[in-house]
Formats: structure tokens, C-alpha cells, sequence
């Protein structure tokens, strides 16, 4: 087994010897050996290990996720590069349409542009999905059963059909969040995850309501469908609800 030093792995890798040790430091990349003198050695299988890591961080995930993740039991390395392509893949096409918006701009003017490119729920709702995937949770498998198949028609078709349930929660959303029409659109909600995705447990659904309100583009998307304020509403909702169900 041929071994690589430091110098070799950040050359071949393309990363920085600082970040390698760095990695080290957090137990993200440990060396497989050392040399007598105490420099750090890696193999083949390290190098898998760092491509790994750096396909999740040009994903944007955090550090401390990719370590969680790589560190499960259940962790599928192959399943892991499937889910790496198809979120590579989303977002070439998000920056293909940037690239195209950009154009339009430059031959057009701004008026008469569709700002929808800025749109990345997609694309971030895929690689939260993707996270349960490496965690190979029931509910990823689950999801991937009821998903396998799916034309993008179909998948728009109830991406379409959620916002529908967005904008229910948003033509309330000045009454109280504990009101018997804002629980029984929570009871809707949890319904439609667990009847088309994956089985909605309380504890699933209050994640996704802090998700829905905590700010970036489920925060912006959810109150484009049901006005400001709305994503904030669903989340108090859902609190209610998963309080009432202890």
C-alpha cells in the first residue's frame, strides 16, 4: 500500500496542507500513519475519505454535519456519491439559469426578467433531504420508496400543492395560531409529508417549522405564497400542535 505525505495528499487533493491539518484537528481526517519522524501519512483510503468531505463542503455543508455524517454506522459511501451527483446536478442548473438570467439582463434590460432564478428551495430543500439520506433514517428510506419514479411533473405537482398549504396558514395568519383552523392546516400539513414523502412524526414536524421560520429561502419562499409573516405562523402553529400531542 502505497502511502502519501502531506505535501502529496494537498498536491493530488488540490487543498491546502493547513486545511489537512486543520481537518486532523477536528477529527474530520485523521492520518492512517506517521513517519519516524512524526509527519503525517495517508492512503487510498483517505483520499476517498477527503473527496468525500470536499464534495459536502462544495454542497456548503457545515464541518461539524460532515463529520456527523461520515461518522455514522449507517453511513453508505456509495449512496453518499448517488446523492452528491443529483445535488451537483441541481445546482449546475440553478447557476445555468443564473448565467442565462444574466444574459438576459445584458441583451434586455431588467423589466421584463423572471427574478424566479433567484429561487433556491429546491435545491436546499434537496440537501436537506439528502442529510437524512447519509443518516440512512427510516424516514430517507421511507422517502426514497415513495419518491422513486417520480416524473419532475409530478414532483412540481406537489411542490405546488404544499404551497397551496402555505397559503391556507397565510390567509389566517392574523388569528391565533392556536385556533381550531390554524391546527386542523397543521394536522393537513403533517398529513401530506407523511402521505407523499415520508412518515411526519411530531418531532419531524417541529424541525421543519423552525426550518420554515429561521430565516433564508423557506422563510422567503413560504411567505411569498402566503404573505409576510406567514412562515412564522406556520412554526407557532406547529409548536402548539406538537405541545397539545404530548
Amino acid at each position: 500500500m502505497q502511502m502519501m505525505t502531506t505535501h502529496e495528499m494537498s498536491r493530488l487533493a488540490g487543498v491546502s496542507i493547513r486545511t489537512l491539518q486543520y481537518y486532523d484537528k477536528i477529527g474530520l481526517l485523521h492520518p492512517t500513519g506517521y513517519t519516524d519522524a512524526g509527519y503525517r501519512l495517508y492512503d487510498d483510503a483517505d483520499l476517498e475519505r477527503l473527496q468525500h468531505i470536499l464534495l459536502f463542503r462544495e454542497l456548503e455543508f457545515p464541518l461539524k454535519d460532515i463529520r456527523k455524517i461520515m461518522e455514522s454506522p449507517d453511513f453508505d459511501r456509495s449512496k453518499a456519491l448517488e446523492q452528491q451527483i443529483a445535488l451537483l446536478k441541481l445546482k449546475k442548473e440553478h447557476l445555468e439559469h443564473l448565467i442565462n438570467f444574466a444574459v438576459g439582463i445584458k441583451i434586455s434590460g431588467v423589466k421584463n426578467m423572471d427574478f424566479s432564478v433567484f429561487d433556491r428551495s429546491k435545491l436546499d430543500e434537496y440537501a436537506e433531504q439528502a442529510k437524512a439520506a447519509w443518516g440512512n433514517s427510516p424516514q430517507y428510506k421511507e422517502f426514497e420508496e415513495k419518491t422513486k419514479g417520480r416524473s419532475k411533473k409530478e414532483d412540481q405537482l406537489l411542490a405546488d400543492q404544499c404551497m397551496l398549504i402555505f397559503r391556507e396558514f397565510g390567509e389566517i395568519r392574523d388569528e391565533d395560531p392556536a385556533s381550531d383552523k390554524a391546527q386542523a392546516l397543521v394536522t393537513k400539513l403533517q398529513k401530506f409529508f407523511t402521505e407523499h414523502f415520508y412518515h411526519c412524526t411530531d418531532e419531524i414536524l417541529s424541525g421543519l417549522g423552525k426550518l420554515y421560520s429561521g430565516g433564508g429561502d423557506f422563510t422567503k419562499n413560504i411567505d411569498q405564497y402566503g404573505g409576510e409573516g406567514t412562515a412564522v405562523f406556520v412554526d407557532q402553529a406547529i409548536r402548539i400542535y406538537c405541545k397539545s400531542s404530548i
